[in-house]
Protein backbone atom coordinates (compact mmCIF):
# COMPACT_ATOMS: atom_id res chain seq x y z
CA UNK A 1 0.00 0.00 0.00
CA UNK A 2 1.14 3.18 -1.26
CA UNK A 3 0.26 6.70 0.23
CA UNK A 4 -2.19 7.15 -2.20
CA UNK A 5 -3.58 4.15 -1.55
CA UNK A 6 -3.82 5.44 2.27
CA UNK A 7 -5.70 8.37 0.96
CA UNK A 8 -8.19 7.19 -0.82
CA UNK A 9 -8.61 4.82 1.63
CA UNK A 10 -9.38 7.50 4.02
CA UNK A 11 -10.75 9.57 1.79
CA UNK A 12 -14.68 9.39 3.15
CA UNK A 13 -13.54 10.43 6.58
CA UNK A 14 -11.08 12.84 5.85
CA UNK A 15 -14.00 14.54 3.30
CA UNK A 16 -15.87 14.58 6.68
CA UNK A 17 -13.21 16.28 8.39
CA UNK A 18 -12.87 19.07 5.86
CA UNK A 19 -16.28 19.56 6.24
CA UNK A 20 -16.32 20.37 10.15
CA UNK A 21 -12.97 22.32 10.06
CA UNK A 22 -14.68 24.13 7.74
CA UNK A 23 -17.68 24.86 9.97
CA UNK A 24 -15.90 25.56 12.92
CA UNK A 25 -14.03 27.82 11.09
CA UNK A 26 -16.71 30.17 10.57
CA UNK A 27 -17.02 33.34 12.90
CA UNK A 28 -17.91 36.83 12.69
CA UNK A 29 -14.31 38.49 12.18
CA UNK A 30 -13.62 38.55 9.01
CA UNK A 31 -9.49 38.36 9.51
CA UNK A 32 -10.28 35.07 11.25
CA UNK A 33 -11.81 33.52 8.67
CA UNK A 34 -9.12 34.69 6.03
CA UNK A 35 -6.02 33.82 7.90
CA UNK A 36 -7.54 29.93 9.42
CA UNK A 37 -8.63 29.63 5.36
CA UNK A 38 -5.46 30.36 4.61
CA UNK A 39 -3.55 28.46 6.21
CA UNK A 40 -5.85 25.49 6.59
CA UNK A 41 -6.26 25.36 2.77
CA UNK A 42 -2.15 25.85 2.17
CA UNK A 43 -1.53 22.61 0.99
CA UNK A 44 -0.67 20.32 4.24
CA UNK A 45 -0.14 16.41 4.36
CA UNK A 46 -2.94 16.05 6.79
CA UNK A 47 -1.22 13.70 8.62
CA UNK A 48 -1.93 13.87 11.95
CA UNK A 49 -5.56 13.99 10.89
CA UNK A 50 -5.36 11.10 8.93
CA UNK A 51 -3.61 8.71 11.28
CA UNK A 52 -6.38 9.94 13.75
CA UNK A 53 -9.27 8.49 11.26
CA UNK A 54 -7.43 5.65 10.50
CA UNK A 55 -6.47 4.08 13.86
CA UNK A 56 -10.02 4.16 15.07
CA UNK A 57 -11.05 2.52 12.21
CA UNK A 58 -8.03 -0.16 12.79
CA UNK A 59 -9.23 -0.30 16.45
CA UNK A 60 -12.69 -1.50 15.29
CA UNK A 61 -14.48 1.80 15.99
CA UNK A 62 -17.62 2.13 14.07
CA UNK A 63 -18.80 5.83 15.23
CA UNK A 64 -18.08 9.35 13.80
CA UNK A 65 -16.69 10.81 17.23
CA UNK A 66 -13.33 9.93 15.45
CA UNK A 67 -14.02 12.78 13.24
CA UNK A 68 -14.38 15.54 15.96
CA UNK A 69 -10.86 14.01 17.21
CA UNK A 70 -9.37 14.53 13.40
CA UNK A 71 -10.07 18.13 13.46
CA UNK A 72 -9.24 18.70 17.04
CA UNK A 73 -5.99 17.44 16.04
CA UNK A 74 -5.43 19.21 12.91
CA UNK A 75 -6.64 22.86 14.59
CA UNK A 76 -4.08 22.14 17.56
CA UNK A 77 -1.04 21.69 14.60
CA UNK A 78 -2.23 24.27 12.48
CA UNK A 79 -2.18 27.18 15.50
CA UNK A 80 1.24 25.76 16.25
CA UNK A 81 2.02 26.87 12.94
CA UNK A 82 0.83 30.21 12.88
CA UNK A 83 2.50 30.85 16.05
CA UNK A 84 5.78 28.77 14.71
CA UNK A 85 6.31 31.41 11.91
CA UNK A 86 5.81 34.12 13.72
CA UNK A 87 8.68 32.72 16.56
CA UNK A 88 10.81 31.77 13.28
CA UNK A 89 10.03 35.12 11.54
CA UNK A 90 9.30 32.65 8.46
CA UNK A 91 8.15 34.03 5.29
CA UNK A 92 7.83 30.96 3.39
CA UNK A 93 5.72 27.71 4.00
CA UNK A 94 4.47 24.67 1.74
CA UNK A 95 5.80 26.97 -0.89
CA UNK A 96 3.81 29.80 -0.08
CA UNK A 97 3.75 33.19 1.93
CA UNK A 98 3.37 32.84 5.55
CA UNK A 99 0.60 34.26 7.32
CA UNK A 100 2.37 36.19 9.40
CA UNK A 101 4.33 37.81 6.36
CA UNK A 102 0.93 38.65 4.56
CA UNK A 103 -0.86 39.75 8.07
CA UNK A 104 1.76 40.28 10.25
CA UNK A 105 2.56 38.80 13.30
CA UNK A 106 -0.40 40.11 15.83
CA UNK A 107 -2.99 39.18 13.02
CA UNK A 108 -1.32 35.44 12.85
CA UNK A 109 -0.95 34.76 16.63
CA UNK A 110 -4.30 36.28 17.98
CA UNK A 111 -5.59 33.78 14.90
CA UNK A 112 -3.51 31.33 16.26
CA UNK A 113 -5.37 31.28 19.42
CA UNK A 114 -9.05 31.68 18.18
CA UNK A 115 -7.89 27.66 16.63
CA UNK A 116 -6.53 26.64 19.90
CA UNK A 117 -9.55 27.73 21.78
CA UNK A 118 -11.56 26.64 19.63
CA UNK A 119 -10.15 23.28 19.76
CA UNK A 120 -10.98 23.22 23.22
CA UNK A 121 -14.41 23.75 22.72
CA UNK A 122 -14.69 21.24 20.73
CA UNK A 123 -13.19 18.85 22.93
CA UNK A 124 -15.68 20.35 25.56
CA UNK A 125 -18.67 18.71 23.09
CA UNK A 126 -17.26 15.28 22.85
CA UNK A 127 -18.07 14.99 26.89
CA UNK A 128 -14.64 12.66 27.66
CA UNK A 129 -12.59 13.56 30.13
CA UNK A 130 -10.09 10.73 28.62
CA UNK A 131 -9.94 13.28 25.63
CA UNK A 132 -9.52 16.22 27.36
CA UNK A 133 -6.69 14.83 29.38
CA UNK A 134 -4.46 13.13 26.85
CA UNK A 135 -5.17 16.57 25.19
CA UNK A 136 -4.52 19.13 27.69
CA UNK A 137 -1.41 16.47 28.63
CA UNK A 138 -0.48 16.95 24.79
CA UNK A 139 -0.86 20.71 23.88
CA UNK A 140 1.40 21.52 27.27
CA UNK A 141 4.15 19.34 26.10
CA UNK A 142 4.23 20.79 22.82
CA UNK A 143 4.81 24.16 24.40
CA UNK A 144 7.67 22.74 26.61
CA UNK A 145 8.60 21.43 23.40
CA UNK A 146 8.96 25.06 21.86
CA UNK A 147 10.25 26.69 24.56
CA UNK A 148 12.98 23.69 25.02
CA UNK A 149 13.67 24.65 21.27
CA UNK A 150 13.68 28.46 21.98
CA UNK A 151 16.37 28.20 24.18
CA UNK A 152 18.25 25.32 22.19
CA UNK A 153 18.72 28.00 19.14
CA UNK A 154 21.82 29.25 18.61
CA UNK A 155 23.54 26.56 20.87
CA UNK A 156 26.15 24.82 19.31
CA UNK A 157 26.79 22.56 22.44
CA UNK A 158 23.12 21.37 22.27
CA UNK A 159 23.41 17.55 22.79
CA UNK A 160 21.11 14.71 20.28
CA UNK A 161 20.00 13.15 23.29
CA UNK A 162 18.02 16.90 24.02
CA UNK A 163 17.45 17.60 20.11
CA UNK A 164 15.57 14.13 20.27
CA UNK A 165 13.40 15.28 23.49
CA UNK A 166 12.58 18.13 22.03
CA UNK A 167 11.11 16.72 19.14
CA UNK A 168 9.51 14.13 21.19
CA UNK A 169 7.65 16.82 23.15
CA UNK A 170 7.69 19.40 19.78
CA UNK A 171 6.60 16.98 17.07
CA UNK A 172 6.28 13.72 18.37
CA UNK A 173 3.75 14.21 21.08
CA UNK A 174 0.63 15.58 18.67
CA UNK A 175 1.37 12.22 16.45
CA UNK A 176 1.09 10.47 19.67
CA UNK A 177 -2.50 11.66 20.69
CA UNK A 178 -3.62 11.31 17.45
CA UNK A 179 -3.26 7.31 17.36
CA UNK A 180 -3.95 6.90 21.11
CA UNK A 181 -7.05 8.72 20.56
CA UNK A 182 -8.36 5.96 17.95
CA UNK A 183 -8.03 3.14 20.15
CA UNK A 184 -9.31 5.42 23.16
CA UNK A 185 -12.21 6.17 21.06
CA UNK A 186 -12.76 2.81 20.21
CA UNK A 187 -13.05 1.69 23.85
CA UNK A 188 -9.94 -0.49 23.53
CA UNK A 189 -8.01 -2.09 26.13
CA UNK A 190 -5.07 -0.42 28.13
CA UNK A 191 -2.70 -2.69 26.36
CA UNK A 192 -3.96 -1.61 23.02
CA UNK A 193 -4.01 2.35 23.84
CA UNK A 194 -0.79 2.42 24.95
CA UNK A 195 1.17 0.52 21.62
CA UNK A 196 -1.29 3.04 19.49
CA UNK A 197 0.41 6.14 21.58
CA UNK A 198 3.92 3.99 20.78
CA UNK A 199 3.31 3.57 17.38
CA UNK A 200 2.42 7.66 16.68
CA UNK A 201 5.23 8.71 19.27
CA UNK A 202 7.81 6.76 16.77
CA UNK A 203 6.28 7.58 13.86
CA UNK A 204 6.16 11.30 14.39
CA UNK A 205 9.48 11.25 15.83
CA UNK A 206 10.33 9.67 12.29
CA UNK A 207 8.75 12.11 10.04
CA UNK A 208 10.41 15.18 12.29
CA UNK A 209 13.97 13.61 11.22
CA UNK A 210 13.61 13.57 8.25
CA UNK A 211 12.21 16.96 7.92
CA UNK A 212 15.58 18.38 9.65
CA UNK A 213 17.33 15.80 7.00
CA UNK A 214 15.19 17.52 4.27
CA UNK A 215 15.98 21.19 5.35
CA UNK A 216 19.62 20.26 3.40
CA UNK A 217 19.35 17.34 1.18
CA UNK A 218 15.86 18.69 -0.53
CA UNK A 219 15.45 21.46 -3.22
CA UNK A 220 13.43 24.77 -2.13
CA UNK A 221 10.07 23.79 -4.87
CA UNK A 222 10.25 20.27 -3.24
CA UNK A 223 10.24 20.85 0.33
CA UNK A 224 7.62 24.27 0.17
CA UNK A 225 10.45 26.68 2.13
CA UNK A 226 13.87 27.68 1.78
CA UNK A 227 16.94 25.62 2.03
CA UNK A 228 18.68 26.13 5.16
CA UNK A 229 16.01 27.39 7.17
CA UNK A 230 17.08 25.86 10.49
CA UNK A 231 20.64 27.04 10.03
CA UNK A 232 19.77 30.93 9.18
CA UNK A 233 17.00 29.97 12.67
CA UNK A 234 20.38 28.86 14.20
CA UNK A 235 18.49 25.50 15.16
CA UNK A 236 21.51 22.63 16.22
CA UNK A 237 19.10 20.14 14.24
CA UNK A 238 20.77 16.18 14.34
CA UNK A 239 22.34 16.58 10.76
CA UNK A 240 24.58 19.29 12.13
CA UNK A 241 24.91 18.10 15.81
CA UNK A 242 26.15 15.01 13.85
CA UNK A 243 28.33 16.52 11.65
CA UNK A 244 30.23 18.40 14.38
CA UNK A 245 30.82 15.47 16.12
CA UNK A 246 32.54 13.19 13.56
CA UNK A 247 33.13 16.17 10.48
CA UNK A 248 36.64 17.28 10.15
CA UNK A 249 38.15 20.48 12.94
CA UNK A 250 37.58 23.45 10.13
CA UNK A 251 34.03 21.74 9.12
CA UNK A 252 32.97 21.43 13.03
CA UNK A 253 34.44 25.34 13.64
CA UNK A 254 32.17 26.43 10.06
CA UNK A 255 28.97 24.63 11.44
CA UNK A 256 29.65 26.16 15.10
CA UNK A 257 30.57 29.28 13.95
CA UNK A 258 27.00 29.31 12.00
CA UNK A 259 24.54 28.33 14.56
CA UNK A 260 25.67 30.83 17.24
CA UNK A 261 25.41 33.52 14.51
CA UNK A 262 22.60 32.20 12.25
CA UNK A 263 21.80 32.98 8.29
CA UNK A 264 22.82 30.72 5.10
CA UNK A 265 26.32 32.74 4.22
CA UNK A 266 27.83 29.07 4.60
CA UNK A 267 25.30 27.26 3.37
CA UNK A 268 27.15 24.87 0.90
CA UNK A 269 29.66 24.51 3.10
CA UNK A 270 27.41 23.16 5.75
CA UNK A 271 25.50 20.92 3.41
CA UNK A 272 29.18 19.55 2.12
CA UNK A 273 30.03 19.14 5.94
CA UNK A 274 26.72 16.78 6.75
CA UNK A 275 27.26 14.25 3.67
CA UNK A 276 30.78 14.20 4.17
CA UNK A 277 30.32 13.40 7.55
CA UNK A 278 27.95 10.38 7.10
CA UNK A 279 25.36 12.85 9.47
CA UNK A 280 22.65 12.23 5.81
CA UNK A 281 23.38 8.43 6.86
CA UNK A 282 23.04 8.49 10.26
CA UNK A 283 19.99 10.81 10.52
CA UNK A 284 17.81 8.80 7.58
CA UNK A 285 19.06 5.55 10.08
CA UNK A 286 17.80 6.97 13.34
CA UNK A 287 14.40 7.49 11.41
CA UNK A 288 13.95 4.35 9.51
CA UNK A 289 14.53 2.80 13.33
CA UNK A 290 11.76 4.88 15.00
CA UNK A 291 9.58 3.99 11.78
CA UNK A 292 10.20 0.18 12.67
CA UNK A 293 9.46 0.27 15.81
CA UNK A 294 6.18 2.45 15.06
CA UNK A 295 5.31 -0.55 12.87
CA UNK A 296 6.32 -3.16 15.42
CA UNK A 297 3.57 -1.25 17.57
CA UNK A 298 0.99 -1.69 15.76
CA UNK A 299 1.15 -5.57 15.41
CA UNK A 300 -0.80 -5.70 18.13
CA UNK A 301 -3.58 -5.07 16.06
CA UNK A 302 -5.59 -7.43 13.95
CA UNK A 303 -4.46 -7.20 10.20
CA UNK A 304 -7.39 -5.14 8.20
CA UNK A 305 -7.12 -2.71 5.31
CA UNK A 306 -6.59 0.58 8.38
CA UNK A 307 -3.77 -1.61 10.01
CA UNK A 308 -1.76 -1.29 6.65
CA UNK A 309 -2.45 1.81 6.05
CA UNK A 310 -0.47 2.72 9.28
CA UNK A 311 2.33 0.59 8.23
CA UNK A 312 2.08 2.73 5.00
CA UNK A 313 2.18 5.66 6.71
CA UNK A 314 5.10 4.74 8.71
CA UNK A 315 7.18 4.30 5.50
CA UNK A 316 5.83 6.97 4.06
CA UNK A 317 7.54 9.12 6.63
CA UNK A 318 11.07 8.49 5.98
CA UNK A 319 10.83 7.85 2.37
CA UNK A 320 8.76 11.16 1.10
CA UNK A 321 10.95 13.55 -0.39
CA UNK A 322 9.18 16.69 1.03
Amino acid sequence: MNIQDVRKLAASDMQAVDDLIRQALHSEVVLINQISEYIINSGGKRLRPIIATLAARACGYAGTAHISLAAIIEFIHTSTLLHDDVVDASELRRGRETANTIWGNEASVLVGDFLYSRSFQMMVALDSMPVMRILADTTNRIAEGEVMQLLNCHDPDTTEAHYMEVIRCKTAKLFEAASRLGAVVAHQANEVEQAMATYGLHLGTAFQLVDDLLDYTAATDEIGKNIGDDLAEGKPTLPLIHAMRHGTPEQAAIIRHAIETGGREQIEIVTQAIASSGATHYTAHLARQQADAAIQAVEILPDSEFRQALIALADFSVNRTN
